[in-house]
Formats: C-alpha cells, sequence, structure tokens
C-alpha cells in the first residue's frame, strides 16, 4: 500500500513539474493522465533500486559540495525515466535542457515529500 501511495505523490509531483516547468512536456500516443502515471511508476522503481545505489557512490561528492549532488542524482534519474519511458511505452517525456530537468527534479522532489507526508508514504517497504 505505502508503493502505491508513493506512486500517487510522484504521480502529482511529476503533473505538477509538467504544469509548472517550461522545457518539460509530455506526449505521445497514450492520454497526457495515463503518460504521466507510467512516469510516475517508473520514477518510483528507480527511486527504489538505482537511486540508492547512486546515493552511495556519490557519497563524497555529496559531502563536499553539502547535498546539492543529490539534485543531480535526481535529474538523471529523470533523463533515465524519460529514456526508459520513451523506449518502453512510447511516451515522450521531454525535457528540453539540463536546466529545465534540474529545476523540474527539485520541483518533483518537493512535491512528492509534501505529498508523500500528507498521504501518510513514510518508506519504500
Amino acid at each position: 500500500m505505502n508503493f502505491v501511495l508513493r506512486v500517487i505523490g510522484i504521480f502529482i509531483a511529476v503533473a505538477v513539474a509538467v504544469w509548472l516547468v517550461p522545457g518539460i512536456e509530455v506526449g505521445g500516443t497514450v492520454s497526457t493522465w495515463a503518460s504521466v502515471l507510467i512516469i510516475a511508476l517508473i520514477i518510483a522503481l528507480l527511486n527504489m533500486t538505482i537511486k540508492p545505489i547512486l546515493q552511495l557512490f556519490g557519497l563524497p561528492i555529496t559531502v563536499i559540495t553539502l547535498g546539492i549532488f543529490y539534485i543531480i542524482i535526481n535529474t538523471a534519474l529523470l533523463y533515465l525515466a524519460s529514456w526508459l519511458a520513451n523506449g518502453l511505452f512510447g511516451i515522450d517525456f521531454i525535457i528540453a535542457t539540463f536546466g529545465s530537468g534540474f529545476v523540474a527534479s527539485i520541483v518533483i522532489s518537493i512535491v512528492s515529500s509534501i505529498m508523500n507526508g500528507l498521504l501518510g508514504a513514510d518508506s519504500y517497504r
């Protein structure tokens, strides 16, 4: 149930990022809401599997940059989610520039943290 709550939080966060951040667009043959849901599922799975490994290996750089490197990791995972959504499902999750991806990863992090707090999703289990 906790995973479902996290996906809902990420779904809302990605929808907010697509709405607010210029250069972030969703398209393709599937409806926009279904596309955002698939992207949210991909991001949730990446956050469960790959993100902890990247955070562990990036820990020295994160300490040196006082935590800023975590945003770079989130941006890289957003690009990976975009690539997977296009390759596996034919969803055009377009990130126009690195700056757009960087801002979108910040927006997604903040909104999903707020939503997870409101929904009661505390951790992946």
